[in-house]
């Protein structure tokens, strides 16, 4: 019986040291956005910009008025990715030429 009292209180433990509170998503959102447009920046300084990263992010501000802020954070993170992603592509890339045998 103590044993499941113990698996029960862990199980507990965990369970709400993993939900993120909604003040903190808040908080967060507009470092978040500064750095998802920073990172779209530098993935169009190399030429190398992805096609949905802006509609993205634009998508989580229009997400965040809304009031909706778990898909703002979602959309943000998704953008902020893309453009790391968009600039590491650009720059393996750049000396890229046509491949000859």
């Amino acid at each position: 019986m103590k044993k499941l009292a113990v698996i029960a209180t862990a199980l507990m433990l965990f369970g709400c040291a993993t939900t993120e509170p909604k003040m903190e998503q808040t908080a967060d959102y507009p470092t978040l956005v500064k750095q998802a447009e920073a990172s779209i920046k530098k993935a169009k300084s190399v030429g190398s910009e992805w096609r949905d990263s802006e509609k993205f992010l634009k998508n989580a501000e229009k997400a965040a008025k809304a009031g909706d802020m778990d898909k703002a954070m979602k959309l943000a993170k998704k953008a902020k990715a893309e453009g790391e992603l968009g600039y590491k592509q650009g720059e393996s890339q750049k000396n890229a030429g046509p491949w000859l045998f």
